[in-house]
């Protein structure tokens, strides 16, 4: 396979990044390392993945290899999976190897998984590739491994569902229609939360479209503290952590990357709420936020929100051009940061999560939606442009937008056989 067939087939990180791969696999570095750890609590798709579909996942991995000159392949797995471990150790060719991953959050962070397969420690701001290394997703390389358009989706439906699952759906189709192969929600009035628990993003309704980096639907009660805190507006926010916030640096010394020794120290952006009277200083290192929220959802005992007012400050320290200016050599780790590692078990107790069965084995179901929404804005860069035409008919992985010429972006194709219909936004098909 070549780089330019990845591309063809609108193939990008299906991990929730959804940066295009074949840009990434533009590089050139000696290791290619798989990540299968999918460290938010409740998902099982990449899991799931290397127990069913482990033939195409190492057919990628190799292509993978092949196409940036990687001698050698890491698969990083959470060492609990001891039966997946043993069949990757007997199927994976001689310069792939295993690496045990600790059943914590987030050990599916790139930096932080690099730095457990390798000890090297990416540069503030930097990539994979700064170490030697390139990191994709277990389905992103199945996809590759497949070769054929991306049409499909695997995502685990968890939460307040009969019969949490794992499935392969249609991009496209909506996730009310895959809550209802989960046997629905058990509780009337419910929210949708996509992706993990932790870096979630709302769902506006059941309405809304499953995307090729849609890795998971979390149903929850809409009285859940999690659906509280992920839809609170930022006015609130910020008067309450301006109030309550009594610096006890919990935020700092729990965050993943301040202990890989990043220039973040959550707790500083918190007194830029109004506790100083330079915040330009205070937020210089929220730029590295990786936005995991573990300070905000386990480590601060008042419940604020110190990841938002992260993700906030970004800007005035873009602005201020606060960035990293040491050497990478000069990047040290927290001699503690091994044991400052948040236990799952923990994590899930923390956020309330233990009433949810904590399983999601992969189901074949047959969907037939009636219709699709393929958005042309569903990986990183800029949003595809159509090639086809209101009215036009269309069979499943015609391309049906691509990229503008000279602008990162990925190829889109049809996941139903029926007629296109364009809206400002997106390609409808109807079956």
């Amino acid at each position: 396979m070549s780089i330019d067939r990845v591309g063809e087939l609108g193939i990008v990180g299906a991990g929730g990044g959804g940066f295009p791969t074949a840009v990434k696999l533009g590089t050139r570095v000696p290791l290619v390392i798989a990540n299968a750890a999918e460290c938010e609590p409740l998902l099982h798709k990449d899991k799931e993945l290397l127990h069913h579909l482990s033939g195409p996942f190492l057919r990628g991995m190799i292509a993978a290899m092949e196409m940036v000159g990687a001698p050698q392949g890491v698969i990083g797995i959470k060492e609990k999976y001891h039966d997946i471990i043993v069949a990757m150790e007997q199927q994976a060719p001689k310069n792939i190897r295993v690496a045990l991953l600790p059943d914590a959050y987030p050990a599916g962070d790139e930096f932080i998984l690099v730095h457990i397969v390798t000890g090297r420690v990416i540069p503030p701001g930097g990539l994979p590739k700064d170490v030697d290394a390139m990191v994709a997703n277990v389905e992103t390389l199945m996809n590759i491994g497949l070769d054929q358009p991306v049409t499909q989706k695997y995502l685990t439906v968890a939460g307040a569902v009969r019969n949490p699952i794992t499935l392969r759906v249609p991009i496209g189709i909506t996730i009310g229609e895959v809550i209802a192969v989960a046997g629905g929600a058990t509780v009337d009035d419910f929210s949708v939360l996509l992706g993990g628990v932790m870096m979630a993003r709302p769902a506006a309704g059941i309405d809304v479209p499953v995307t090729k980096t849609t890795g998971g639907i979390v149903v929850l009660p809409s009285s859940h503290k999690l659906i509280q805190r992920h839809t609170a507006k930022w006015p609130q926010i910020a008067r309450v952590g301006r109030s309550a916030c009594d610096q006890c640096r919990f935020c700092t010394e729990f965050c993943p990357r301040y202990l890989l020794g990043h220039p973040i120290q959550p707790h500083r952006a918190m007194q830029s709420l109004g506790f100083s009277p330079s915040p330009a200083e205070i937020v210089a290192g929220t730029l590295y936020c990786c936005e995991c929220n573990l300070c905000s959802l386990y480590a601060c005992p008042e419940d604020l929100d110190p990841k938002n007012v992260c993700v906030q400050s970004k800007p005035a320290a873009r602005a201020n051009g606060l960035f990293f200016t040491g050497t990478p050599e000069s990047v040290t780790p927290h001699p503690m940061a091994e044991f400052r590692r948040v236990p799952m078990s923990r994590l899930i107790s923390r956020l309330g999560l233990s009433e949810f069965h904590n399983v999601g084995p992969l189901t074949e179901h047959r969907f037939s939606p009636s219709r699709v929404t393929l958005p042309l804005k569903q990986h990183a860069g800029a949003p595809a442009v159509a090639v086809v035409k209101t009215g036009q008919t269309v069979n499943m992985g015609d391309l049906i937008a691509e990229p503008e010429a000279g602008k990162l972006g990925a190829r889109i194709h049809a996941s139903i056989r029926g007629v296109v219909r364009l809206t400002h936004d997106s390609v409808v098909i109807d079956a």
